[in-house]
C-alpha cells in the first residue's frame, strides 16, 4: 500500500532527510540523536605474528624478549592486500572498528620488476577488478591507504617495456579514481624514497602521469631506511612540484638510518644493524607530513637474501628482535 504525504509533510520530510545527510543532530521522540564521532586514531592489531610472538615469549618466561617484541606489537601497523583474496579486506574493517587502519595495496601487474616479491595481478583487467572488489569492501569506512609500493619509482628503471609502464599509469590512475570515490578513505600514492629516484622533477612528473593529483598526496620510505629528516627534506621538494601535495612517512625501520650501500641488495634486504624508527602517529609537528606510519610490518623479512632469511613478508623473529633492540 502507498502512503501519500501532505505538501507540509513532504517538506518536513525533505528537511529531516537533508540534516541527516549532513550530519546534523536530529530529534527522535523526546532525544537528540547525532552520528558518532570519526575515527581518530590509528588500529592496533590484536592478531598476528607480532602478537602471537609476544604471547610465545610471554608463556616460555623469555621476559627480555617479550620486552622488546612488545615494542612493536602494541604499535599500529599496515596490513597488506597482496593476493587476489579480498574477502578479507572486509574483516580487517570490522576488526578495526573506531579505529583508523592503514591499508597498503599491493597487487600491481609485474609487481616488483621480477625480484623478491614478484607477482601481481596476471591482467590489468584482473587489476581493476580487484580494485573495484577493495573499494566495495572499504564502502563506508575510513582507512589510510597506500597505493602500490615501488609502483612509480619502478616505472622509472627501465624494467618494464613501454607498454607496460603506460598501462601501469592508467591502472593506478583508475585506481585512485575508484577509491577516492568514497571520500572516508586518505589515498597516498607510493613515491619512492630519497636515496632512489632522487630528481624529484622525474617523480614528480611520473606521479602525476599515474593519477596523484586525485589522491591525498604520496607515501615515502615504505620498507626503507632513510632518516625521517631525509625523507621530509625529500617529500617538501617533491610537494613543492605537485602543487602542495601533502605526504606522509614510513618510519618502521629507519631508526638508525641506511645502511653502507654494498654490492648486491645487502642495504636495502634485511640489512643488519637497523632498528625501528618514529612510533606511528597523525601528529608529525608538521606542515606538509600528515603522518609517521609503520607501513612496512616491522620483524617480516624483505626477501630471502642470506643471513638465513625466509621469503619477502615472513615473519623472522630473529630480525624482529634486532630491530627493536636497537630502538
Amino acid at each position: 500500500m502507498a502512503f501519500l504525504l501532505s505538501p507540509g509533510q513532504r517538506v518536513v520530510a525533505a528537511g529531516l532527510a537533508a540534516a541527516l545527510a549532513a550530519g546534523w543532530p536530529s530529534r527522535v521522540g523526546h532525544e537528540t540523536w547525532s552520528p558518532p564521532p570519526p575515527p581518530t586514531e590509528l588500529y592496533v592489531e590484536r592478531t598476528g605474528p607480532a602478537v602471537e610472538q609476544l604471547a610465545a615469549y610471554e608463556k616460555a618466561g623469555r621476559t627480555t624478549e617479550a620486552a622488546l617484541i612488545r615494542k612493536i606489537a602494541d604499535r599500529p601497523v599496515a596490513t597488506w592486500f597482496a593476493d587476489s583474496d579480498t574477502t578479507r579486506v572486509g574483516r580487517v574493517m570490522v576488526a578495526a572498528r573506531g579505529f583508523i587502519p592503514v591499508v597498503t595495496l599491493y597487487y600491481i601487474p609485474h609487481r616488483d620488476c621480477a625480484s623478491h616479491s614478484a607477482g601481481g595481478a596476471a591482467t590489468g583487467a584482473a587489476y581493476s577488478a580487484w580494485i573495484d572488489a577493495v573499494a566495495a569492501a572499504l564502502t563506508g569506512r575510513r582507512a589510510i591507504v597506500i597505493l602500490e609500493p615501488d609502483a612509480v619509482a619502478q616505472s622509472l628503471q627501465g624494467c618494464l617495456t613501454t607498454a607496460q609502464r603506460a598501462e601501469r599509469y592508467r591502472l593506478l590512475t583508475r585506481a585512485i579514481a575508484t577509491l577516492t570515490a568514497n571520500r572516508a578513505l586518505t589515498v597516498y600514492l607510493d613515491g619512492g624514497n630519497p636515496a632512489w629516484i632522487t630528481d624529484t622533477a622525474t617523480m614528480a612528473g611520473a606521479l602525476r602521469k599515474a593519477g596523484v593529483a586525485r589522491a591525498r598526496g604520496f607515501a615515502l620510505n615504505v620498507a626503507n631506511f632513510e632518516t625521517t629528516a631525509a625523507n621530509i627534506r625529500y617529500g617538501a621538494r617533491l610537494s613543492q612540484r605537485l602543487g602542495g601535495a601533502r605526504f606522509v612517512i614510513d618510519t618502521s625501520r629507519n631508526g638508525n638510518g641506511p645502511a653502507r650501500k654494498s654490492s648486491g641488495d645487502r642495504h636495502w634486504c634485511n640489512p643488519p644493524g637497523r632498528a625501528l624508527g618514529n612510533p606511528p602517529t597523525l601528529k608529525t609537528g608538521r606542515s606538509l607530513v600528515d603522518a609517521y606510519l609503520w607501513i612496512k610490518r616491522p620483524g617480516e623479512s624483505d626477501g630471502a637474501c642470506g643471513r638465513g632469511a625466509p621469503p619477502a613478508g615472513r615473519w623472522w623473529p630473529a630480525y624482529a628482535l634486532e630491530l627493536a633492540s636497537g630502538a
